[in-house]
């Protein structure tokens, strides 16, 4: 419940930090926050591909360990 109302305000936050009018309404952060995505997207994308490669390294040797596994059950059952 606390975690619903955290987003909520947060997200509330974000719309009035980007609206376009005089403090009261809205703070008028639109171009700076253009300009951060603009900048940390790049960033934000090689930190996927650092974790998707990790992902993928643990997926192959997760398949290799049951490929071993699998054949030691046949062998075991062959026995």
């Amino acid at each position: 419940m606390i975690a619903l109302v955290i987003g909520i305000i947060c997200m509330v936050f974000t719309v009035w930090a980007i609206l376009p009018f005089p403090f009261p309404m809205g703070l008028d952060w639109g171009e700076e926050i253009v300009k951060f995505l603009m900048g940390g997207g790049p960033i934000l994308a090689l930190l996927i591909g650092i974790i998707a490669f990790f992902i993928g390294i643990a997926d192959i040797r997760d398949k290799i360990e049951e490929k071993k596994e699998l054949k030691e059950e046949k062998e075991k059952a062959k026995e």
